[in-house]
């Protein structure tokens, strides 16, 4: 027991040592190649924080397993919007922009849509292809229009050299996830030593792990007052987990959905509408931490009817 603690500790600290330097990276990244913060949270770091999603998910994939693909990535994007970005809001109010508001923000609420509707009878390998060619379309026009689409804040800091930002994004990224496989595996025996059930296990810890990166990414630009940077990497991984990873999983093999209830389809499209919400409502610029602690409220509505019905 008390390795598995030591062990917990570790990737506690790996993980807030990776985000730390990711952000750092990522930022450096931005100013140097002209990108906008939003757009490298958007790209690289929101697709790194949700490796551990692309890798459950592909597996679950593989074996055959739609369930484990698909509730993989719909609990992620419940976190991710609901959990991790309200924290976030609630720690230091993220600044919204415009293109965010017109563009990158609505279509977070229309992939959600797209996938609540093709949850009903299932992917297929067809919308598995559309998912990805949806997925490409969106990257390449995230940097088309990233390009000095914002003018970043000066801080009065140089940008580092592009191979030293590149090992700390890569240093940072590998942190992120090997220090969430020690958290998730550690908590996972003490809760068991503990005689903790198994479903309870999944829904929280399990789910909970996969997005402890973008959690502690997120803080981290927080904290470093790179809120875009968040922002980006938060709906940046929804959007890849519902276009490349379950585009990818379906491609390998049709997901039928058998594990997803009208309630998940519901939590998950009421985060998306959250958000849209939070931006038009009294059209203001930033996301602040009233929003944050609705989002949080939201979130623990749901875990409390999710352990009800354990």
């Amino acid at each position: 027991m008390i390795l598995q603690i030591l062990l917990l500790l570790a990737g506690l600290a790996l993980v807030v040592f990776g985000a730390d330097y990711l952000v750092d990276g990522a930022s450096s990244i931005a100013r140097r190649f002209g990108f906008s913060e939003f757009v490298i949270g958007l790209t690289i770091v929101g697709m790194g924080t949700s490796a551990p999603e692309m890798v459950v998910s592909f597996i679950g994939a593989i074996q055959g397993n739609a369930d484990i693909s698909l509730g993989n990535v719909v609990g992620s994007n419940i976190f991710n919007t609901l959990l991790i970005l309200g924290a976030t809001a609630f720690i230091l109010p993220i600044g919204i922009t415009r293109e965010n508001i017109r563009r990158d923000i609505p279509i977070n609420l229309l992939v959600t849509v797209l996938l609540v509707g093709m949850l009903s009878s299932g992917l297929s390998r067809w919308e598995g292809g559309v998912l990805l060619a949806l997925f490409a379309w969106y990257m390449w026009d995230s940097f088309r229009k990233g390009v000095q689409a914002e003018e970043q804040p000066a801080d009065g800091s140089t940008p580092r050299k592009v191979w030293i930002s590149i090992l700390m994004i890569v240093g940072g990224l590998c942190a992120l996830i090997f220090g969430g496989r020690f958290f998730v595996n550690s908590a996972t025996y003490i809760a068991r030593a503990l005689n903790v059930s198994d479903k309870f296990i999944a829904i929280t810890i399990l789910a909970g792990g996969t997005s402890l990166p973008e959690l502690a990414t997120c803080v981290a630009a927080a904290i470093k007052k790179k809120g875009q940077l968040a922002l980006g990497n938060i709906i940046g991984s929804n959007i890849f987990n519902i276009l490349l990873i379950l585009g990818g999983s379906a491609l390998i093999t049709p997901l039928a959905n058998n594990g997803i209830t009208y309630v998940d389809m519901a939590a998950l499209l009421v985060s998306a509408i959250a958000l849209v919400a939070a931006c038009f409502i009294g059209r203001k610029n930033q996301l602040d931490r009233l929003d944050g602690a609705l989002f949080l409220l939201l979130f623990a509505a749901y875990m409390t009817y999710l352990i009800i019905k354990l």
